[in-house]
């Protein structure tokens, strides 16, 4: 609030003899929460530096404006009881500390030092500060001797401490090219400390560093004019009582897990986390509404089931694989309102001599490959040409996977092969023979592990073709005896971990931090359908997700939403389900296919409130949020009754298509449209 030009001056000229007392003033004068202080300015002239020193006024800057001020004084206020409020639990103490750290964090030093002499209390001690100050100016003797002073619990600690601080001292030698005083550091202070030989190795390996810039790329450390001595008072600072040194960015720190937990709790969170989001100001919950659960679209261009579908990396295309021998390349304008946005099939790619089943988009997403029986093929995605087939397998190829930095590829099959692939085709590389005949691969996104699912057991018919595989793989020809999941790695390209499952496993998808596997089964007989979430560090089942038929089919399931908060899967019962992904509730059951099984859900990577989803009704469904009329309501009655108006093919009620021409045509190679808006 600002304060009129009376009130200002009563603020400053006004100095009362009673005991301040916290709350309002309700002495006629004072403002501002003082009940007595006398020329009142932001603070004191000579602003604290680092929570102590007391600096001349041009130090007190922020923005490096200089902070004209005058010589005031801040009368202490003495509060009971040492709560924040009488019913609270928090420490008044704690608190006020932290707001002092804050102040200084974001740049208002004399707010924090004006609250410093108001409240009595003090972001840290001079011993802290002086420490804190030895690190930044890399003065190593005084560092250790205040070390000393800061409370570490024990000896084993301290030395740990101390042997962070004599590592920098030694790193910065190296790079300063001070070698024989680095020796002498890593004999006389490192050494006896009985840190680890192979790490002591390490350090002394650095030696051989040819420059500067060799030594910070070998030792992952960014120099002594990085950030590397503020990353050591950090990593010291676990050695240090917190109540003695502060940990850095603390009251950030309690916001960003309220912020978690409030999302934890939001069921259809699905918004980036940004001050657009979330506010201090009130709890936040994500409006159910604004979650992609209306058919915005139908592609209807395919002639057979539908088996697969991938999206690329921009999110602006949609490859789909089908019973019908085609794959088509379908050009999705995602970041356009459905009214007015244009999907259309690209290229339809018909060079296949048996059904497709599997659709995988290169990292910069200029060649698709698929799969038809043992059959690979590699497309050009600007021409829709095919530029290169391949018939290393003797079996279904069941999976293709890029690696993560785009370099090539793997595949798996029946045939119990996984084949790794350059990117132009050229067969690189063979896990040879694997124990189980693989149903589905995925790599994970930090490039070190390969996570496999298939059975152990062992065909009943002879050698020869295969007969076509039901929804492009062979569940439902016969139940295997075992089921495994199989961790490899992926250099050696030995198996790290076996983790047996019930049921056929028919697909895997591992999340963006690369520890869980998402897993989807056919279940044996009277055995609950569900999909399983495994831990990858434990080896365990984290979570099951239930609601869904499946028990002949290959069904896929995805991550989605913003950070794959959510878990969505096809099923059996022509339903589309989403499930919240870290507490397993289930979040939507969406009809709108025709009858038939949802065989595959893919989520937009480039638009978090959409997704498509494929069918044995031969077409794909694009998933919105509800559209809002002109009053900004939602329209969810409106788009409900069309997704239930559905006849035997799953086709809403069609309203004429942008063209203009008639819904239901099967379009060719560069036909302008092969969808219904709804």
């Amino acid at each position: 609030m600002r304060l009129t030009e009376p009130d200002q001056e009563s603020a400053v000229s006004v100095q009362l003899d009673t005991q301040p007392e916290a709350g309002p003033s309700s002495v006629a004068g004072s403002s501002n929460g003082y009940n007595g202080s006398t020329a009142k300015q932001n603070g004191y002239s000579n602003s604290y530096t680092n929570g102590h020193s007391k600096a001349s006024p041009t130090d007190a800057t922020n923005g490096g404006g200089r902070l004209e001020t005058q010589t005031t004084s801040i009368t202490k206020v003495s509060l009971p009881g040492s709560t924040l409020y009488d019913d609270s639990y928090v420490d008044r103490e704690e608190f006020v500390r932290l707001i002092i750290q804050s102040l200084r964090d974001v740049g208002y030093i004399e707010s924090a030092a004006t609250l410093e002499a108001e409240s009595g209390y003090t972001m840290e001690s001079p011993e802290v500060a002086e420490f804190r100050r030895c690190i930044l100016d890399a003065d190593w003797a005084r560092a250790n001797a205040a070390l000393m002073r800061l409370g570490v619990a024990d000896d084993e600690r301290l030395w740990e401490a101390k042997f962070l601080i004599s590592q920098q001292k030694y790193l910065e030698l190296l790079e300063a090219n001070k070698i024989t005083t680095a020796l002498h550091v890593l004999r006389n202070e490192l050494a006896p400390m009985n840190v680890d030989p192979d790490q002591l190795h390490a350090l002394s390996s650095l030696m051989m560093c040819s420059d500067p810039e060799d030594l910070r790329q070998r030792a992952g450390w960014d120099g002594a004019s990085g950030h590397s001595r503020r990353r050591l008072l950090g990593n010291l600072q676990r050695y240090i009582p917190s109540s003695v040194m502060i940990p850095q960015r603390r009251f950030a720190t309690l916001l960003d897990q309220a912020r978690a937990y409030q999302q934890s709790l939001c069921l259809y969170h699905n918004a980036p986390s940004n001050s657009r989001t979330f506010s201090l100001y009130t709890d936040h919950l994500c409006d159910k509404n604004a979650f992609p659960r209306v058919t915005t679209a139908i592609l209807e261009v395919h002639t057979d089931e539908v088996w697969n579908l991938e999206w690329s990396h921009s999110g602006n295309f949609l490859a789909s694989a089908s019973k019908d021998k085609t794959a088509i390349i379908w050009r999705v304008e995602h970041d356009k309102d459905p009214s007015i946005r244009d999907i259309s099939p690209q290229f339809i790619l018909r060079d296949h001599p048996y059904p497709v089943g599997c659709v995988a988009w290169s990292l910069d997403d200029s060649i698709l490959l698929t799969s038809a029986e043992h059959f690979i093929k590699l497309w050009n995605t600007r021409t829709g040409l095919c530029v290169r087939s391949l018939e290393a397998h003797t079996d279904v190829v069941t999976a293709l996977a890029w690696l993560p930095d785009g370099s090539g590829f793997i595949s798996g099959g029946l045939d119990r092969k996984i084949i790794l692939w350059d990117a132009d085709g050229k067969q690189r590389d063979s896990w040879g023979q694997s124990p189980i005949r693989v149903t589905d691969l995925t790599v994970t996104p930090d490039f070190t592990r390969l996570v496999a699912v298939g059975m152990y057991d062992v065909p009943a018919s002879g050698p020869g073709v295969t007969a076509t595989p039901e929804n492009g793989n062979q569940s439902g020809a016969g139940r295997s005896a075992e089921n495994r999941v199989i961790v490899y790695d992926l250099l050696t390209k030995q198996p790290q971990l076996f983790i047996p499952v019930d049921g056929e496993l028919t697909s895997v998808e591992v999340s963006d931090d690369s520890r869980y596997a998402l897993i989807n089964r056919a279940p044996e007989a009277n055995a609950p359908c569900e999909i399983h979430l495994w831990d990858l560090e434990s080896e365990r089942v984290a979570r099951r997700y239930l609601g869904h038929k499946q028990s002949k089919h290959v069904i896929r399931s995805c991550f989605g939403g913003v950070d794959g908060t959510f878990v969505a899967s096809g099923s059996e019962d022509a339903i589309v389900y989403i499930w919240h992904r870290d507490t397993g509730t289930l979040l939507e059951a969406l009809p709108g296919h025709g009858p038939g099984s949802v065989n595959s859900v893919a989520w937009n990577p480039q638009n978090e409130r959409m997704f498509a989803s494929c069918s044995d009704d031969h077409t794909i469904r694009i998933w919105e949020a509800p559209p809002t009329n002109i009053m900004g309501v939602p329209d969810a009655e409106e788009h409900s009754r069309q997704a239930h108006e559905a006849d035997g093919k799953g086709k809403g009620k069609s309203r004429e298509r942008w063209d203009g021409q008639a819904t239901g045509t099967s379009y060719g190679l560069g036909s302008s449209s092969g969808s219904t808006l709804l």
